[in-house]
């Protein structure tokens, strides 16, 4: 089944580019199936890249998924035209009566920061407390992982010696479990970061399971609440050029920046990308909607609780 996105979204013409099937507004309207309800808060800078590596992902199943983006009042995007926040975004206070079989909460560039010293923690806070009654699963990524955990659970985070920076090898530590479905033994995630989060954290709260760490990178996803809650601090949705664009970026800038690790073709920028986590990625997408999102949320949206 297609996606069902905003009129004139810019991912629509990107992903036709590369033949997957999506629709807009107009023409679902004439279908008579009720799609899953997705509701994307996407705190990235570059809004339309992140709309589009997210829509990539969720359009990898058989099952039609209706798309909306949300914003917060308390924070304006520089990096995206306010023409394209205004047409395809909604603040939270015109959201918070919907429901949603499915929510996304991205990363953001204030890692470095005290959570509470970022200019927003109340609003989003606020969200997160209103997901768990609102949504029927919520996948928190990168920042919004580490922000959640923070909120809910009091894990604290630590800053790194050097950025998280790559492409890095992980395991499954429950490999039976529905998100896992399809799964290799060993799988690649790309990860951005200048935090972590720490397993002895994560292991003295019953209510949190670790599910799959790296041996490099750390704690990579936690579940809690029976699945309707999933913590990932990498970033499985990474377009392939992602990490080389933010390589050169800070390079050019004069920033101290690592190459990243197991990314490039003998380590040689020149000699292009290895891809080793598309695969992962998209299961990791899809075995969430259809086990965690599809399979547990009612039929009657409003009997979400």
């Amino acid at each position: 089944m297609p996606l069902n996105l905003p009129d004139k979204l810019p991912a629509i013409e990107l992903l036709k580019e590369e033949n997957i099937f999506v629709i807009d507004n107009s023409r679902a309207t004439q279908q008579d199936i009720r799609p899953l309800r997705i509701v994307i808060l996407n705190l990235m800078p570059l809004k339309i890249t992140t709309e589009t590596d997210l829509i990539r992902l969720l359009s990898n199943t058989p099952l039609q998924v209706e798309i909306s983006f949300m914003k917060i009042k308390s924070h304006t995007s520089k990096n995206t035209p306010i023409e394209h926040m205004k047409t395809f975004y909604t603040d939270f206070d015109k959201m918070r009566d919907e429901k949603y079989d499915g929510m996304i909460i991205t990363g953001a560039p204030v890692e470095q920061m005290d959570f509470e010293e970022v200019t927003y923690w109340d609003e989003i806070t606020g969200i997160f407390d209103w997901a768990r009654t609102h949504v029927t699963s919520t996948l928190y990524i990168c920042w919004a992982a580490q922000a959640g955990l923070y909120h809910h659970y009091g894990i604290p985070k630590y800053s790194l010696d050097a950025k998280m920076f790559g492409i890095f090898e992980h395991r499954t530590l429950q490999p039976l479990y529905p998100i896992f479905r399809g799964f290799d033994d060993v799988f690649y995630v790309p990860h951005s970061r200048h935090t972590e989060v720490r397993k002895e954290d994560i292991l003295k709260v019953p209510e949190l399971t670790l599910l799959s760490e790296s041996e490099d990178a750390g704690v990579y996803m936690v579940m809690a609440r029976n699945g309707r809650e999933f913590f990932v601090t990498g970033h499985s949705e990474y377009s392939p050029l992602t990490l080389d664009t933010e390589y050169r970026r800070d390079l050019s800038k004069g920033l101290p920046i690592r190459m990243p690790r197991n990314y490039y073709v003998d380590d040689d920028p020149d000699k292009g990308v290895l891809v080793r986590w598309r695969a992962h990625a998209n299961l990791l997408f899809s075995n969430w909607l259809n086990y965690f999102v599809y399979q547990e949320t009612p039929f009657n949206i409003e009997e979400i609780k």
